[in-house]
């Protein structure tokens, strides 16, 4: 809503919002407006409505103002005096028709706006006019609902004694009850109840009035209901007492009430989870835990997880230092064998730490020196120091340190603290653990050492510099980047496919450009291949300055530049073309270049910067080793029955290729179809268009002696037919090697609609007749294929029923055919 400042309007609006009446009347006379719309489209009379001057009103409407005039919102004059329950301003308005049905934006109508307002007076002088009270909003409320909701106790004594449907649900399955339930007010839920409305009602997810009022702590709506005798363990979809829902929410008053009226303080919903995991999780859960746990909810209770362990997860020292002294169990597994220790560590709660380390002061039992372990792994061999490390909370991981944690524990995968530290770029925690003396060189499973992690740290909104940190601190500790893991790969392979410039520049400047040859050589694609593939182009600035050799081939002879071209990164291409990279560079299986690989995928700006930057005009039309050329593979390729062409930029690949002369006549290496061919084909009318622009040849005919319009006839492509025939004019005449005629293919194939097409152009008695090879006409072969339509179509036109074929048939026989067929 726009608040408009009241000097800025025009007069009339300023003398309504004067409530000078003789002002109106003389600006009247000077014929203002009446009916002028500011930005929202308020007219007058809204404004006048929404003050609730009957005077006003009348003047207005008795002097032109559309008393049904709705603003952007929908809002009528009538909703504006509803909304101000102004009980005059209504009856001038019914008194002059206003429509007591008009809907809003969210289908509210002026009932639903009474009832929301707590404007009685206005109601009473609706409903007698309404048929119905029980219409509902955009979202399924009618207005006992709103009333309800609003706790109006007068209003929702008007509607129900007018015929309201108490049980009425809105689209989430919730009655009025429900939402007076949720808002505590009791004494609508009490009218509510004694007109008959269902105390025990589910909405779609499950949730009774009980479940409302508990989650919203409204403890009279809660010890009325329980009175009314409603069950106190019913579940929701989610098997959720009312009990869950007041734990989750820390209504720890309901929570005492339900308590002491019997709720099953260990009932767990359908993912296993009891009250007390949800007090664990919550915010405000500290006395709703105390309340569960003195009245014999179970602390070691799990659904794999113990209370214990979500509220380490969730950092709540409190609420930790209470289970423990109800005596929860701080070694106690939980989900992947995980302690409540590991959860804390991961989650960087140092606090928590310290109270699971020990049972408090009063007992003074530390658990590293009892039964628990410090180096204990979960199921993945992780220990609680592979936690913290993972973490990133230098305080938990010193104080694992400082408890005797051993640094460098592998886990199930071969990984110390000090690799999870550098995979999540925590330096802190990195500096931590080389300063305590843990392995920088230890290789995982994989071959990895920490240098190989923090080369490809995934910083998740991290500083690009945390990464660079931690990999300059692991080199200056004699961390060796030459170190290869199982595929092959070194640290600049790493950086290089994660784009770390700043990592790729420190590794240049530590080892030399030896590495980078190396890395080139020995790996199965080089670090160069790895920034091209992922769109590194600042990685490839550094890359391409060290290296000699740009057009290096991984196995399937692909260059960097081609996989930049494939992928469309256009700034990678530009660096590679800017630093001397071959654009004609062709892979080892199917022959391509990068212009191939560009075209074929429909990257039209990086197909631009290298056609630009071909030396030969030849580039263009340069084929592949199934003898496409970029044409063929940007319109279709045949071979694979796929249409590459339904892409957005498509249209400007081909474009592009134009701009720099492309051969409209190029054929593949066996002199098959061209690139007009190809976009009829795949039925691509917009490259038709744009290639019948630049002058190609309609009539140009493949290897099999067939035109465009054939290739589009035979294979239905009814929008590319339309455009040959029609636009193009192609030559309707022509026949390819075995004398079918664009009609014969068409027929052939049962392609109905592409056959009355081209017959609509067709007018000469000899064309209609014209026979192939086998001395047939279209008119045999659309009989065979059960074209009545076309049958029919080609009679009308002249065409002969005595023709036959090479086999002696009457047409009639083909016509018998025919008539069986379109009856079956």
């Amino acid at each position: 809503m726009v608040v408009l400042k009241i000097r800025d309007q025009p007069a009339l609006l300023k003398a309504i919002f004067n409530v000078d009446p003789d002002e109106v009347r003389s600006l009247i006379f000077k014929k203002e407006d009446v009916n002028a719309q500011d930005n929202e489209k308020r007219t007058p009379l809204h404004a006048a409505a929404y003050l609730g001057d009957a005077e006003i009103i009348e003047l207005l409407i008795l002097s032109g103002a559309r008393v049904n005039a709705k603003d952007n919102k929908w809002l009528t004059p009538l909703h504006r005096a509803v909304a101000s329950c102004s009980e005059e301003a209504v009856q001038v308005l019914l008194k002059h028709s206003a429509d007591v049905n008009a809907r809003d934006k969210n289908w509210q109508t002026p009932l639903h706006i009474a009832a929301a307002n707590k404007a009685v007076r206005c109601a009473e002088a609706l409903v007698p006019l309404l048929s119905n009270v029980n219409v509902s909003d955009r979202a399924g409320r009618t207005a006992l609902h709103h009333a309800a909701f609003s706790g109006h106790l007068e209003m929702v004594r008007l509607l129900l004694s007018r015929g309201a449907n108490i049980n009425a649900f809105d689209k989430k399955d919730r009655r009025a009850i429900h939402w007076a339930a949720y808002m505590g007010h009791i004494e609508v839920v009490k009218l509510l109840a004694s007109h008959g409305a269902e105390v025990a009602c589910k909405d779609k997810k499950s949730y009774t009035p009980l479940h409302a009022a508990a989650s919203s702590g409204m403890i009279s709506v809660v010890k009325y209901l329980l009175d009314l005798g409603v069950d106190i363990n019913e579940p929701n979809a989610y098997g959720n007492t009312p009990l869950h829902v007041a734990c989750y929410n820390g209504q720890d008053v309901v929570v005492n009430e339900l308590i002491e009226c019997g709720a099953n303080v260990n009932q767990v919903n359908e993912k296993g989870f009891a009250p007390l995991h949800f007090t664990a999780a919550s915010r405000h859960g500290a006395l709703c835990l105390e309340l569960l746990v003195c009245n014999g909810a179970d602390v070691n209770i799990k659904n794999g997880n113990t209370p214990l362990h979500i509220a380490a997860r969730y950092g709540h020292e409190l609420l930790i230092n209470t289970l423990i002294n109800n005596r929860a169990d701080t070694a106690k597994r939980g989900v992947h064998g995980m302690f409540p220790l590991h959860l804390a560590a991961l989650s960087g709660f140092s606090d928590c730490c310290r109270k699971l380390l020990s049972s408090g002061e009063e007992l003074v039992i530390f658990l590293v020196n009892t039964c628990f372990d410090i180096d204990t792994p979960d199921d993945f061999g992780r220990t609680c120091l592979h936690a913290a490390a993972a973490g990133g909370n230098l305080e938990c991981l010193n104080l694992l340190l400082n408890t005797g944690a051993d640094f460098n524990r592998k886990d199930s995968f071969g990984r110390t603290p000090l690799h999870y530290a550098a995979a999540n770029c925590n330096y802190q925690c990195l500096f931590a653990l080389v300063g305590s003396g843990a392995s920088v060189n230890d290789l995982d499973e994989r071959g990895c050492t920490p240098l190989h992690y923090a080369s490809a740290s995934d910083t998740d909104g991290k500083s690009f510099c945390c990464s660079f940190r931690c990999l300059e601190y692991l080199l200056r500790n004699d961390a060796n980047p030459g170190i290869r893991d199982n595929q092959g790969y070194n640290a600049v392979h790493y950086a290089s496919a994660y784009g770390h410039r700043l990592c790729l520049e420190l590794l240049m400047e530590t080892t030399g450009t030896d590495i980078l040859n190396d890395s080139d050589v020995r790996a199965p694609i080089s670090p160069l291949h790895l920034a091209a593939y992922h769109g590194h182009h600042q990685a490839m600035e550094v890359l391409v300055q060290s290296l000699l050799d740009l057009d290096v081939r991984n196995s399937q002879g692909r260059t960097p530049l081609d996989l930049a071209s494939f992928k469309g990164h256009v700034e990678c291409v530009d660096v590679l073309i800017n630093q001397g990279a071959s654009i004609l560079v062709k892979d080892f299986t199917l022959k391509r270049t990068p212009i191939h690989a560009a075209a074929t995928n429909g990257h039209s700006e990086c197909l631009r910067l290298l056609i630009g930057n071909a030396d030969l005009q030849s580039a263009v039309d340069i084929q592949d080793g199934n003898g496409h050329s970029e044409w063929t593979h940007r319109l279709c390729l045949f071979s694979e029955g796929r249409d590459l062409l339904r892409h957005n930029c498509h249209e400007e690949c081909v474009e592009a290729l134009l701009q720099h002369n492309a051969s409209f006549l190029v054929r593949d290496c066996k002199g098959r179809s061209t690139p007009l061919h190809a976009a009829a084909f795949t039925d691509h009318v917009e490259c038709l268009q744009l290639l019948l622009s630049h002058n190609a040849q309609v009539n140009c005919v493949d290897a099999a002696g067939k035109t465009p319009l054939m290739m589009a006839a035979e294979n239905g492509q009814t929008n590319a037919v339309e455009l040959l025939v029609s636009s193009a004019k192609a030559d309707l005449t022509l026949q390819d090697a075995v004398k079918n005629t664009a009609l014969h293919l068409a027929c052939s194939k049962g392609h109905e609609t592409s056959a009355l097409l081209i017959l609509e152009k067709i007018s000469d008695r000899n064309l209609i007749n014209a026979t192939n090879a086998a001395l047939q006409t279209p008119l045999h072969v659309a009989a065979r294929n059960g074209l009545t339509v076309v049958v029919q179509e080609l009679l009308t036109k002249g065409a002969s029923v005595l023709a036959v074929d090479e086999n002696g048939k009457l047409m009639s026989s083909y016509y018998l055919v025919c008539i069986h067929v379109r009856s079956s």
